[in-house]
Parts: structure tokens; C-alpha cells; sequence
């Protein structure tokens, strides 16, 4: 059974993260989505964790796959335990579930109370956890709102004061359409945002659905992916591939809308560029044709998209295996602790000849 609803997933993502986003820092902390958490020292799912293993995938011996040092986490994941139980014990767990790092998506929504920046700058840093970068939306009708088109320098002040390497957004470019002038236009703020961030030495990036990977409605032979890539600064503008939704999107975007053929590789991007992709999001599914984004969304290790190949095919490239950061992330996971910690285990576990 497909874990999609029948509305529109992406957008209920895009919906749901948007308000996670529209928190600021300094604001009083509120309970997100109102989900009641397990408790955080759950059992480890034994079963489930060997029946990954079984699956294959590069485990055994062999070097690690995932570099040490890089593997993360988008918060996003795990709002329902940060909105009920705070930051602190979320982030014991990914301390002791060997997490090297975290995204946000929102910084003060923890029920215990508010807190600072430097609060949570600090908790993160005992807990052994690298804040690495944030996701901040980037435009909104509310002239007072929490995004990088309207409030662009308390967006990097916070950022800044986070200690962060990089500040972006999962919006999709698609504030004036989708036409090639529409997606030129979008790319020249993403130019500007990221000449911002440059001068206060963070990296501005874009996180990718799967819509980006579809075609310019007034030329139908343009992927608007590729406009964004053609029209931006490298030099100024990043990326954050989320690889479940690039092969989401290669699934439905591998055809024009004339019914020829355009096929596609997410990881080529990557090869192509790989400079211009510091962050990863490593999520998982189980290829699922009758779905109309070509996967259900699954823990990672239980899908059909093979990690083992992608971040080998990356961290092979000269002087590439610790120019990236690869953070997991499932957008409604079952448990999300549970999730956090399988994932880890698997992603852990792949190995490589060297």
C-alpha cells in the first residue's frame, strides 16, 4: 500500500515544512503537528534492522562507504519528538546513534520553552553534532515574513550565529512560473542571495523536489533543472540534491510533454558538478509504478535506491570523499527515532573495495 495520501504529497511537504519554516529565532517555542512522541529510549527494532541487513547493499568488509565525519540529519524528520520533547533529547539520541551532524528547518520550536541561538548552538555542539546548514523559505506575500526574499539579512544573522556552513532554502524557483524567463528570473535572486551569504562566508544552496526536474511550459524541450544550473553563479549558488525525489522526478520527467523521449540521470548531475553539491539528502524508497511519483517513501536501507553506488560513484571523485555532507531524512516517517537510528545503522554498515 502506497504510504502516499490521496492529495498531492509534495506539495503537503512543501505545506507542512513551509511551517516549520515560518518559526523564527527568538520566538516562543510551540508544539508542531501535535503528535504525541514515544518515548526516546525505545527499544532497538531488532528484526527490522537484520531484515535491512538482509537486503544486501554493500555490506561486509571493506572501507565505509559513507566518509566519517559526514553523515546528518534534517530535523525536518524528527519535528514531532523536537516539537514535544525539545532539542536536548532529540539530540542525545543522535549522539548516541552516531549522527555527525544537523539540518534545520526551524530553530525554536522545541515544547520545553524558547530558546536562543546560542543556546542551541551549544547544545548541538555537546551532543557532538555539527549544524550544518538550515532550510529558510524563500519568498512569501507577508511582507514581515521569515524568508530570504523578504527578511534576507536576519535570515543570514541567524545563520551566522548558528556557526553555519551553509543557509538555503527548499523552495522550489517558482515564484514567477515556470517558463524559462520565469526560472532566469528566480536564478538571479538565488545570485544575489548567494552573493550575501559569500560575504559572510556561508554557501547558499537549493533543495531540489521533483518538480524542478519537469519542462518549461513555453519550451517543453527546457528542463527547468537545467536552467537553474545554466543561470545561477556556480560560484555563488549550490545545490542540495534530494536523491529520492531526483529519481522521483527522473521517473516522471523522462519524457517531454509531447511523449518523446529525455532521459536522465541524477547521479550524472552530480559527476558533471560535483563542487556545486556540498549536501545530500539520502532518502529512501520502494520503486512503486502505480504511484505517481514512481516510489513509496520507506526508512533508508529498505528502498530500491542503491546508496552504495551513489555515494561511491561521489566520494571516488579526486578530492570529493569529504567535500560533502549526507543527511537523512524520511518526510512522515512511521517512528522517527526509530527511523534515525536504522538508517544510521545502514548507512553505516555499506562498505567498499577499496
Amino acid at each position: 500500500m502506497s504510504r502516499f495520501s490521496q492529495t498531492d504529497p509534495e506539495l503537503t511537504h512543501r505545506l507542512t515544512r513551509r511551517g516549520m519554516l515560518g518559526v523564527a529565532a527568538g520566538t516562543t517555542a510551540a508544539a508542531l503537528l501535535g503528535a504525541a512522541a514515544a518515548p526516546a529510549t525505545a527499544a532497538p527494532d531488532t528484526a527490522s534492522a537484520t531484515a535491512s541487513a538482509d537486503r544486501g547493499h554493500g555490506h561486509g568488509r571493506g572501507r565505509p562507504v559513507l566518509p566519517p565525519g559526514r553523515l546528518g540529519i534534517q530535523l525536518y524528520s524528527l519535528r514531532d519528538k523536537v516539537s514535544t520533547l525539545g532539542f536536548a533529547p532529540v539530540f542525545a539520541e543522535l549522539e548516541k546513534y552516531g549522527y555527525d551532524e544537523v539540518e534545520f528547518a526551524g530553530y525554536t520550536q522545541g515544547s520545553a520553552g524558547p530558546i536562543t541561538l546560542a543556546q542551541l548552538k551549544r547544545l548541538a555542539r555537546n551532543h557532538g553534532l555539527n549544524p550544518i546548514g538550515s532550510h529558510v523559505g524563500y519568498y512569501s506575500d507577508d511582507p514581515g515574513a521569515y524568508t530570504f526574499a523578504q527578511n534576507l539579512t536576519k535570515v543570514l544573522d541567524d545563520a551566522q550565529a548558528l556557526g553555519l556552513k551553509h543557509i538555503g532554502t527548499a523552495s522550489g524557483p517558482f515564484r514567477y512560473g515556470s517558463t524559462v524567463d520565469a526560472w532566469k528570473r528566480a536564478a538571479e535572486e538565488f545570485n544575489t542571495y548567494g552573493a550575501a551569504a559569500r560575504a559572510r562566508g556561508m554557501k547558499f544552496y537549493q533543495h531540489n523536489h521533483s518538480e524542478e526536474f519537469s519542462f518549461a511550459t513555453d519550451n517543453p524541450k527546457v528542463r527547468l533543472y537545467d536552467v537553474l544550473l545554466a543561470e545561477t553563479d556556480p560560484d555563488l549558488v549550490f545545490l542540495e540534491m534530494d536523491i529520492f525525489w531526483a529519481y522521483s522526478g527522473q521517473f516522471r520527467f523522462s519524457k517531454r510533454p509531447d511523449g518523446s523521449a529525455a532521459p536522465f540521470e541524477p547521479l550524472d548531475y552530480v559527476l558533471k558538478q560535483p563542487h556545486r553539491y556540498p549536501l545530500f539528502h539520502v532518502k529512501d524508497g520502494v520503486s512503486d509504478p502505480s504511484n505517481q511519483y514512481g516510489y513509496d517513501m520507506v526508512d533508508v536501507g529498505d528502498g530500491d535506491i542503491d546508496y552504495k553506488r551513489f555515494i561511491s560513484a561521489v566520494t571516488k571523485l579526486r578530492g570529493q570523499r569529504f567535500a560533502h555532507h549526507w543527511q537523512a531524512e524520511h518526510d512522515n516517517p512511521t517512528e522517527s527515532l526509530t527511523f534515525a537510528r536504522r538508517s544510521s545503522e545502514h548507512l553505516h554498515s555499506l562498505r567498499e573495495k577499496c
